[in-house]
């Protein structure tokens, strides 16, 4: 049997008592709501409406108050409506990057292409990193009866998901209830800006179920900061071979493998990303560069930005007696094109 739709202004009247009760823990009455929604209606409009709710099932009234509070049929209904919601703009936002990510990467390859082609050396780009992630907000779903799932989009608006087992079944007030908490104090902070404090007063809020607070907190603070998923473009890894002095057979065959494998090179781009001063060009030269394989070259590297705190690295990898100036000044042209491109795509 599905439930009657709602018109709106009985779905935000439930709203305001669900929210209102989550937070007080008391019954709800007409003259809260009034003060407590954006309708501008009166007590007694909200007291039909509320009669009408009540007919519905959505809420209760306790016998020993004048107040009202949710029924499991108004929680679901109001769980229902939230996570629709969220769902609707967490797949808006999927479609929306999927769409800038591929013409992200067309971009990237495009550059790396002309960094290469334009010096005669080889060139790396990395896609660009959302620095200081803000969090935007947490939603947590049970998915069965021991398992919950987090969508946590942060800043940027890059989505994770993390599954988690909890010991016992969770009602769906308990999941609101984690939701509000999590939302409420969590939205809006970096990685840096949640503190022990914060998170011990959390998980005294949520008393026994501190631990799942713990969990999400610690994926947060994984999705905030992760780079497992750094993608780096490369191109003209063969032009190596144009210089007698890294062209013997073993050299060559190591820097080609460095390219193509291409963890090493995430050091490099940690190393630039990383320099706080970030004044631009940094050259390393021979054993100064952070990669092994790279002890016979030159790097010669930059951080472009794209606003929104995207920032990504872009570098140019040749022998030492490399045209440092030619190198130099092709790497702050393809910057330049690139924060151009960009600003017009958006």
């Amino acid at each position: 049997m599905g439930q009657a739709v709602l018109d709106e202004r009985k779905m935000k009247i439930l709203q305001a008592i669900i929210r209102n009760y989550l937070e007080t823990g008391e019954p709800v009455g007409s003259r809260t709501i009034s003060k407590y929604t954006d309708l501008n209606l009166s007590s007694a409009t909200i007291r039909n409406e509320m009669a009408d709710l009540e007919e519905l099932g959505y809420i209760l009234q306790p016998h020993t108050s004048a107040g009202r509070i949710p029924s499991d049929k108004g929680y679901r209904l109001y769980v229902d409506h939230m996570m629709a919601d969220k769902e609707r703009e967490v797949n808006e936002m999927k479609e929306m990057l999927l769409e800038k990510e591929e013409k992200m990467e067309r971009l990237l390859q495009q550059a790396a292409r002309v960094l290469a082609t334009n010096t005669n050396y080889a060139a790396m780009i990395s896609a660009p990193q959302i620095v200081g992630n803000k969090l935007k907000f947490i939603q947590l779903t049970k998915v069965d009866a021991g398992q919950l799932l987090a969508v946590i989009v942060v800043e940027g608006n890059v989505i994770k998901n993390e599954m988690f087992s909890v010991e016992e079944e969770l009602s769906d007030e308990t999941v609101l209830k984690l939701n509000i908490l999590l939302n409420t104090q969590l939205g809006g902070l970096s990685v840096n800006e949640i503190s022990l404090g914060m998170i011990s007063a959390m998980k005294q809020q949520a008393g026994i179920h501190s631990g799942i607070v713990g969990d999400v907190i610690d994926a947060v603070a994984g999705a905030i900061t992760s780079d497992e998923d750094l993608e780096i473009y490369t191109s003209g890894a063969n032009n190596i071979f144009r210089y007698p002095e890294l062209a013997d057979q073993k050299r060559a065959s190591e820097l080609i493998t460095t390219f193509e494998e291409k963890q090493e090179l995430t050091q490099i781009v940690q190393e630039t990303l990383s320099d706080d001063e970030n004044t631009g060009i940094k050259v390393y030269i021979g054993d100064e560069t952070p990669v092994q394989h790279m002890r016979d070259c030159s790097v010669v590297t930059a951080t472009y930005e794209l606003g929104e705190g995207m920032k990504g690295t872009i570098g140019i990898i040749g022998p030492k007696r490399m045209d440092y100036e030619k190198a130099v000044g092709s790497l702050k042209t393809v910057m330049t094109q690139l924060e151009e491109i960009y600003k017009k795509k958006q």
